[in-house]
């Protein structure tokens, strides 16, 4: 069930963050947010420990009825929590914005809740699952009987879903990169018109000047 089935605005898949928690190694959740509406949306992510995670993109804005990956990285951890519990959480806000908004277009106080606003808040929990609760105490007995092992679908399907998510990253960020050669291109486009314009301005003065020189001369 998703985590946001009471707001309007979006949902979330899943409903809370799993890492699997091992020393010295970071570790990621994928999340799927869902706009549910014919408007614009834009999110903001937010977390009571944001030196231990990475999120990206931690903003944005998602078009009606589409969605977009959230990737939150787990930074590589030193020593394990007492009994593998985390108190750490995440809070997602929503908020409906102009058609067609930018992500670099959203005014700095979006998500500031001042009463003229309909922000919209999810909370998610965060799990650490231990790697030996990943089934890789069954290792040999896959390797023996890959046929018969009640984990080999398991993982399987969690090695295509990690594959996917690496391909749906990629895409991402190749949208991102296009998107900043596109606005660098606006950019330069804009100064070489404004040169382009002076440029035609300075030979238009010379050619008055040297038409004003020859009707003086006759």
């Amino acid at each position: 069930m998703p985590a946001a089935e009471g707001n309007q605005l979006i949902s979330i898949h899943p409903n809370d963050l799993k890492f699997v928690l091992e020393l010295e190694k970071p570790s990621f959740c994928d999340l799927k947010v869902v706009n549910n509406t014919e408007n614009h949306v834009a999110f903001k992510v937010k977390t009571t420990s944001p030196k231990k995670y990475f999120v990206r993109p931690n903003t944005g804005v998602v078009q009606p009825m589409d969605s977009c990956l959230i990737r939150v990285t787990l930074q590589a951890q030193r020593e394990y929590p007492p009994d593998m519990q985390c108190k750490d959480k995440f809070l997602l806000q929503s908020t409906i914005v102009p058609p067609n908004t930018n992500v670099d277009d959203l005014p700095a106080d979006t998500f500031n809740k001042d009463g003229t606003k309909d922000i919209r808040e999810c909370k998610l929990k965060v799990h650490y699952v231990s790697p030996s609760s990943q089934g890789n105490s069954g290792d040999e007995v896959s390797k023996s009987f890959p046929d018969q092992s009640p984990d080999s679908n398991s993982t399987l399907q969690h090695l295509k879903e990690e594959r996917d998510a690496a391909v749906r990253q990629t895409l991402h960020l190749q949208q991102e990169l296009d998107f900043l050669k596109r606005r660098r291109q606006r950019r330069s486009d804009r100064g070489f018109s404004i040169m382009l314009a002076g440029v035609v301005g300075v030979v238009g003065i010379i050619v008055g000047l040297v038409l004003k020189l020859y009707l003086s001369n006759e």
